[in-house]
């Protein structure tokens, strides 16, 4: 089979057109999650103690600092107000941790 070259710029369209988070490793970031206590209060489509991943993707859906924010969040372990009113410290995820950018990038595409 013979490729044109507008059938090669449109399979090259449709490659770049993915979502970002196509290229997540979820099984690493469901680990990372787990290993760093995410899971403790925080599920994907549930609200735990904390928002589900899934509202927290919502809340920075469409923001292009959403990683950076996250990043901040989740490495700066500020005090965080749960929703019977307490306040309490989120345990940080360390800063060169190698899976920290995949587990965000999981969270931001649910």
């Amino acid at each position: 089979m013979k490729t044109t070259p507008l059938l090669a710029a449109a399979a090259a369209l449709f490659a770049l057109s993915l979502p970002a988070g196509a290229a997540v490793d979820a099984s690493a970031a469901e680990k990372a999650a787990k290993d760093n206590g995410c899971t403790k209060c925080h599920s994907v489509d549930k609200t735990k103690k904390g928002p589900s991943f899934q509202k927290t993707s919502a809340k920075y859906k469409g923001k292009a600092d959403a990683e950076a924010k996250l990043t901040e969040f989740l490495t700066k372990s500020p005090k965080v107000k749960m929703d019977d009113g307490t306040e309490e410290e989120h345990k940080a995820v360390k800063a060169g941790d190698p899976g920290l950018k995949n587990l965000i990038q999981f969270i931001l595409a649910q």
